[in-house]
Parts: C-alpha cells; structure tokens; sequence
C-alpha cells in the first residue's frame, strides 16, 4: 500500500494547481460535456433558425440549450454577451453579419477574430426586386437605366442607413463602375416595410433576402429579377445570379453561425463542431430552412473563421465606399 506523505501530498497539490493556473481542464470535465444547461445567446431577436438549432443540440448531447434573445446597440448587446461568456462551452451563440460590420462603423472593438468560431449554417444573399409593373424584366434592363440616370433618380431600400441590404446595394452599384450614391438610399425598418413601399410605388427597388421578399412576390405585387450570389437558390431556381445575368461576379449576403467566447477549450469546441455537423446534415433542419427559402451553408470552425475574414474585408471595403466607416 502507497503511503500518502504530507510532502507527497504537497507536491500533487502544487501540480494540479499548476494545472488550474495553466487553463487545463479536468479530463472528466471535457469527457463529459455538457453536464449541464447551455445558453445560446441570440443577438438578433426571435431568430427562429437559432431556436431549431439549439432544438437539435439538446436532442444530439442530452442537455437543454436555452436560447436568450440579447438585442440592441445593432447587435452590439447580443454579440458582446457570447465574446465575454465563460470559455467553457456553457455560453455559446448565434454570429451574424453585423460582426463583421460594427466594428467598421465605430460602434464596438469586437471582430471576427474575438470568437471560437464553431460552424456556419446559413447564408441568404440578397436579390434585386422591382415592382411588378416595373418596365425592367431583366436586372440587365435595370441596370443599363440606372446608368443611364442621373445620380439620385432611381431610390432604394430594404434596411437602415449602413445595414447590410445597403451595403449590397453599394457593392452592386460600385461593381457597375458608379458611385455609391448613384441610387439613393431611403432607410427603412426592415426588409417587409421596404417591400410594402415597393409594391405601393414608393421606391423603385429593394434589395433584401428573396425569402424575405417572398410573400410580396408570391402576392404578384413584385418579382425579383437577381441574386447576389455565386449559384441560384434552390427554392427560387428561375432568378439567376448577377453573373449569369450581366456578367458581373459580386456577391455578398447575410449569414449565420455559431461560435464561443475566444480560448473555448479544443476538446469542447471539436465536440461542438462535430454534433453541429450533425445537426446541419439532419432531415429536420434541412426541411425546416427549405420550408423558409433559406440558404444552407457548411463551414467547420476553420472554414468559418476564413468566411468571416473575407467578409469582415467586404463589408470594410463597402463601407468606406459609402463613407460609413469610422474604424
């Protein structure tokens, strides 16, 4: 039988001390995880996609993963909230866009890089939608009367002043060789009062997520002539992309995926990546996202931090195209 001394003691009591001061984890602690509730912070409100895929985790791993809606500062709050949660897998949440947004327009030091990025999900690119009785059957035909405009004839929406339907509009406009300005922005609070204007008359396009689009297009009030992305949508397979349809290759869109605060311990995040793969390829969320016209997209923690630079770089490039950055 070992003899436990007070020196012996001493000394393994020093080690696991070391341990601790050292960010090791108990193996028992990763072997296990999670053995209690995780929260997903949601900064952008009731974000049906973060619901079913929290839903889908607590089926994978056992444990309930609640979803906390943090909202305000442009999603400032809710970003904030999942950068300086513990970094033990108990808090992760829903990234979006406007990380890659914020920081250029002044409003907060988080970036991309402040997070353990787990996986991204979801990607909606923005269409160009006209009014149904618009003269413009194609985004071409749109297009070529633009420049043909003077700066200021032609007015927009679909988000606020800086949001990322602006930008996409800023992108789109710039890539035809025009100012940022050339069309006017008029702000609006979202994408479905944007629509509504359009379909009244008010503005002559909108540029938004077709899936928001949908149900003003569905009513025959609108049509959506492109998409800012690299292929078509599944679930609107007759509108092409900007470069099938004028040759320009720009694409941009809103995305979600989930991350962790920085320095989430490796066995953790890699569990985490792994049954969020799970929860990506299941019959459950692929119907759910299709049923919405959402756009699907897979990204390890890897590729998603790449996802995140690239578009951390576009929105900077947009934004100071149209004089909105401050960073």
């Amino acid at each position: 039988m070992t003899k436990i001394t007070r020196r012996t003691f001493a000394a393994s009591a020093a080690a696991a001390a070391a341990g601790v001061g050292l960010g090791l984890k108990p193996s028992f602690a990763q072997d296990t995880y999670p053995n209690r509730p995780v929260t997903v912070v949601c900064p952008c409100g009731t974000d049906a996609t973060a619901r079913i895929v929290a839903q889908l985790l607590e089926k994978e791993l056992g444990q309930p993963f609640n979803v906390v809606n943090r909202t305000g500062g442009s999603g400032v709050v809710g970003h904030s909230a999942i950068a300086t949660g513990a970094p033990d897998g108990y808090t992760i949440g829903m990234l979006t866009v406007e990380i890659s947004m914020m920081h250029w327009q002044g409003l907060t030091e988080l970036k991309p890089t402040s997070y353990t990025p787990l996986a991204l999900l979801n990607e909606d690119p923005p269409g160009v939608q006209v009014n149904a009785s618009s003269p413009y059957k194609t985004v071409k035909e749109l297009a070529d009367a633009i420049k043909a405009a003077p700066p200021g004839k032609f007015k927009a929406s679909g988000t606020g002043q800086g949001g990322i339907w602006h930008l996409a509009l800023v992108g789109w406009v710039t890539a035809m060789g025009l100012k940022p300005d050339h069309v006017a922005w008029v702000p609006s609070n979202g994408a479905a009062p944007a629509m509504q204007d359009l379909a009244g008359g008010g503005i002559d396009i909108v540029t938004c997520s077709v899936p928001e689009a949908r149900a003003i297009i569905e009513a025959g009030k609108a049509r959506s002539l492109a998409v800012m992305a690299t292929e078509r949508n599944p679930q609107f397979k007759d509108v092409p992309t900007l470069k099938e349809a004028m040759g320009i290759d720009y694409n941009t869109g809103a995305w979600r995926g989930i991350a962790g605060p920085k320095g989430l311990p490796d066995p953790v995040a890699t569990k985490l990546t792994s049954t969020l793969k799970k929860v990506y390829d299941s019959k459950e969320y692929k119907d759910f996202m299709s049923s919405r016209g959402f756009g699907v997209l897979w990204g390890d923690g890897a590729a998603f931090a790449k996802f995140m630079d690239e578009s951390n770089n576009k929105m900077g490039v947009a934004m100071k195209a149209a004089g909105l950055a401050k960073a």
